[in-house]
């Protein structure tokens, strides 16, 4: 009896807080969280118009008409429509969120009005404001969220948002989120058998500046053996840009471990990645100290560098507004207005020109593409602006030779691989990568251990149904992004990298963080283990036994080579197979094995152990002074011969060609041959 009143009194106390509480998340129109038969309406003009497309910042398709419209829009113009949400459960409704259709077609938008709550949909009650019914500001555009607090909160199941006016040149068109307290069911003795979430004890709410920060430094007072904070710049605003390195020999490049890269927040507005990383670095640490053998053994094996926020000024905007406030766009570009996914250097049409353009095929080059003479320009202001957020992170690529890296967006359920535009700037096309068989293994991996991307039953989120894609596919078959960061890390630099779309919310309610996390958690860690897919090994000199940068590795059938880093140790990222694999350098012979890659989660090695041409060697040896052993004597001789062999032959070639032209003038011809048995004549 005592345990019961126990447990009667703690249901009571907890339903006196919610209903007393100021703060209530969203229903999750937004998120999907709200299923499209739980929103009904009076009316509406078509399908792409439905109720289910009433959602806080829903996004049209492209044409006039389309399936995917961006609102619900009523079918009449009176002030008898409306829209209703069936929260499922006893709900405390404590404001209202409106903003217009989203289309670039037409400008509508509702200016006023009511609000009426319902238990059973037959009676309903409006909310008042004193004695009157309640009247609410809407939109004085389409774009811009407003929020409408309830003079006094309504406890009920169902909520119907009623227009009152709307824009005189448009008609009754909304997207809505409400904002409301689920109260405990009073029947429901273990409440908390039914919550959703995570049992990870991580710091899930959205950071600011100063709070990732503090956070960050959080994590490595914890850890202070496998993790070290560093800056890779600062934004335009002079906010650093903060890297966590988690290693168990942090700040080292150690031979053989592969660097991979997680980049987050590149739109300001696109908060979960940001949020992810944060807590991925905390989990990482507790795991690690409990001794969790898959966490020891990714720290140990890996480098791993998390950058959670390359656009802070942005999400600086974004946060001050709010997560339902914020709107489609706010935070997305810098302090400076330029979209960092466009910001980088396009080298695919470099590259596509050269291609075009030369005709020996063997002068082309397939990797490590230098940013060119105009693009340098454009990196100094002259032509084109670029990001000093952008300038920090092309610096760090270059810096660090990363193998891996995936980049963290919002706003859709869907993961895209290179390239990201289109050969012919056409707005949509495939256009792979010589890397796109491996490229679909990536974006599979993080798609198919995504919690939500992986459910065949959930809907699509704007415009795009990605299912039949199974929630993959090439950049540019979306749309076109010249000068991605994808792109630019496959051309310039070692590093294959894919962009994550995380959520159909670019900037989730804090209490949608941790079930977001957990959506995310296997994904994170899986597509981290996929940098020890492939090959691995260090190009030596046969003689010194040191490591040779620069040294180019290529595999045969696929057009684009990689490089040894700086100690001579490489990455090579392939599907399992047999591989004939070439290694060349500059003053080495170039040698050539066969690698056989496995399905286990391990890199096959593939050594290789270099010989210098003689004469690299004789250019080191004179370039230290010492004397020439007998046997490179030797070699150089007989290369002289060999040479002079072939340029004799060559001078003799050439005279006797000289022989048998003839330049012989007659009056009606000229003798352009002399061939033994005729003459080729041509009429003058």
């Amino acid at each position: 009896t005592c345990s019961c009143d126990i447990m009667y009194n703690l249901r009571k106390y907890i339903f006196f807080i919610i209903l007393n509480s100021c703060v209530c998340p969203p229903l999750g129109l937004e998120s999907l969280k709200v299923k499209d038969s739980q929103i009904q309406a009076s009316s509406y003009k078509r399908m792409g118009l439905g109720p289910h497309r009433g959602r806080l910042n829903i996004q049209s398709g492209v044409e006039d008409g389309d399936i995917y419209d961006g609102a619900w829009c009523a079918q009449y113009e009176d002030q008898n429509q409306w829209v209703q949400i069936d929260a499922k459960k006893l709900t405390r409704f404590t404001a209202v969120i409106l903003q217009g259709r989203g289309s670039i077609w037409s400008l509508d938008y509702v200016e006023t009005f009511k609000v009426q709550v319902s238990n059973d949909t037959i009676k309903w009650k409006p909310c008042m404001n004193g004695t009157e019914e309640a009247v609410f500001e809407g939109n004085k555009d389409s774009d811009t969220p407003v929020l409408a607090i309830l003079p006094k909160p309504a406890v009920a199941q169902y909520i119907r948002i009623n227009p009152q006016t709307w824009f005189k040149n448009g008609t009754i068109c909304l997207r809505a989120e409400i904002m409301g307290c689920e109260l405990p069911d009073p029947n429901n003795i273990y409440p908390w058998q039914s919550e959703e979430g995570t049992k990870d004890k991580l710091d899930f709410r959205h950071h600011n500046y100063k709070e990732m920060r503090k956070l960050m430094k959080s994590v490595n007072e914890m850890c202070p053996d496998i993790t070290r904070i560093y800056s890779i710049g600062k934004s335009y605003m002079g906010l650093k840009l903060y890297v966590m390195e988690i290693s168990d020999n942090p700040g080292k490049h150690e031979l053989g471990e592969p660097e991979f890269r997680y980049v987050a927040g590149m739109h300001g507005n696109e908060v979960l990645g940001r949020e992810l990383l944060l807590n991925l670095m905390e989990y990482i640490c507790q795991e690690y100290k409990r001794g969790n053998e898959r966490i020891v053994h990714l720290v140990k094996e890996t480098r791993i560098h998390l950058l959670p926020s390359m656009n802070p000024d942005g999400y600086e905007m974004a946060y001050k507004k709010g997560s339902e406030l914020s709107g489609w766009s706010l935070g997305r570009f810098s302090y400076e207005g330029i979209d960092m996914n466009h910001n980088f250097a396009d080298l695919n049409t470099v590259m596509w020109d050269a291609i075009e353009l030369e005709t020996d095929k063997s002068k082309l080059i397939n990797h490590y593409f230098p940013i060119p003479e105009f693009e340098i320009n454009h990196y100094f202001g002259l032509v084109f602006k670029v990001a000093p957020e952008t300038r920090a992170v092309i610096s760090w690529m270059q810096t660090i030779p990363f193998v891996l890296s995936a980049n963290l967006h919002g706003g859709e359920l869907v993961v895209t691989y290179p390239f990201d535009m289109t050969k012919d700037w056409a707005p949509r096309e495939h256009t792979p990568t010589p890397d796109e068989s491996f490229f679909r293994w990536l974006a599979t991996v993080y798609a198919s251990t995504n919690h939500v991307m992986s459910n065949p039953d959930r809907r699509p989120c704007h415009n795009e149904d990605f299912l039949r894609y199974n929630n993959i596919i090439n950049g540019a078959n979306w749309h076109t992004v010249p000068g991605s960061m994808n792109d630019f890390s496959y051309l310039h630099t070692n590093c294959f990298e894919v962009t994550v779309e995380l959520s159909c919310d670019k900037f989730p309610h804090a209490s949608e963080l941790p079930i977001e996390w957990e959506n995310n958690k296997e994904s994170l860690l899986v597509y981290m283990e996929q940098v020890h897919r492939g090959i691995k090994g260090v190009v030596k000199d046969k003689d010194t036994e040191a490591g040779i940068a620069d040294a180019i590795i290529k595999v045969d059938d696929i057009d684009h080579h990689i490089r040894s880093a700086f100690d001579g140790d490489f990455w090579r990222l392939l599907n399992p197979g047999n591989y004939d694999v070439t290694v060349t350098a500059e003053g080495y012979f170039p040698a050539t094995r066969s690698c056989r890659v496995e399905y286990e989660h391990y890199p096959t090695i593939c050594d290789f152990h270099l010989t210098k041409t003689p004469k690299q060697r004789l250019r080191e040896i004179l370039a230290k002074g010492g004397k020439i052993p007998k046997d490179l004597q030797l070699r150089l001789r007989q290369l002289r011969i060999r040479k002079l062999r072939a340029s004799t032959k060559l001078i003799n070639q050439r005279r006797a060609s000289q022989q048998r032209r003839l330049w012989l003038s007659t009056d009606g011809a000229e003798v352009l041959w002399e061939i033994p048995t005729m003459y080729i004549v041509i009429e003058k």
